[in-house]
């Protein structure tokens, strides 16, 4: 069983070796998010394939960037509120150091 990763009290991020990371746009519907989970990981896959090739390599990694982008993990933020971006982030250097500090 994957151990679930915290979460952050707005939804925005979740948590992972001591850094936000950006969630899914939770407005897209569920074939969409599918469709581009697949290619993510095609994608990815692609990336493993590619071994020292440079060329192969920056086509796999752009086709990663786009499905990270169409995901909303990547690229212009998905909320409106005008909130930054701290993805990459330590938490306690965050917006969310309090709720980091009560333990999550």
């Amino acid at each position: 069983m994957r151990k679930p990763y915290p979460e952050t009290p707005d939804g925005r991020y979740f948590v992972a070796k001591n850094r936000l990371w950006r969630k899914t746009d939770p407005r897209l519907d569920a074939d969409t998010k599918q469709r581009w989970v697949c290619e993510l990981m095609s994608a990815r896959r692609a990336v493993k394939a590619a071994g020292d090739d440079d060329s192969a390599q920056r086509i796999a990694r752009d086709r990663v960037q786009a499905a990270k982008e169409a995901l909303g993990e990547r690229g212009p933020v998905w909320w409106d509120d005008g909130a930054p971006d701290e993805t990459g982030t330590h938490p306690q250097n965050s917006s969310y150091a309090a709720w980091w500090a009560s333990g999550s």
